[in-house]
């Protein structure tokens, strides 16, 4: 601790110089529901396909079926369970790209109107002895 530091017992965290819309943060609670239900709903239909087409030879222990207290049988559960949480993070892999191509196309400029723009680097030519 330095001479003119003053004791904190409370560390002071940086604020930011904006806050983010509440709607934003209400479309990500959204997204986080709807994504796996949309997912787990796909890869239903993904498992019964392959099963019908035979793309890829799955182990017997993920096709079986589950008994869920409150559901019965559940056919291909573990399966299910696999693909969609491939799914789920492809759609979330989806999304983002989406925003970030968006953002970059729409968003606000790179340097802000204090910044000097980016020199010029011209690499000089060697001389060869």
């Amino acid at each position: 601790m330095t001479k003119y530091d003053k004791f904190s017992p409370q560390s002071r965290a940086a604020k930011r110089p904006w806050d983010i819309h509440p709607v934003w943060q209400g479309i990500g609670c959204v997204l986080m529901v709807i994504v796996p239900v949309i997912a787990y709903a796909a890869s239903i239909l993904i498992v019964d396909a392959n099963i019908e087409q035979g793309w890829l030879p799955m182990p017997a222990e993920m096709v079986r079926p589950i008994d869920i207290l409150e559901f019965g049988m559940v056919d291909h559960f573990f399966a299910n369970l696999l693909v969609a949480a491939f799914v789920s993070i492809l759609i979330f892999t989806l999304i983002f790209a989406g925003y970030s191509l968006l953002y970059r196309m729409v968003g606000p400029s790179q340097y802000g109107p204090m910044d000097a723009p980016p020199d010029e680097y011209r690499s000089r030519k060697g001389k060869r002895r």
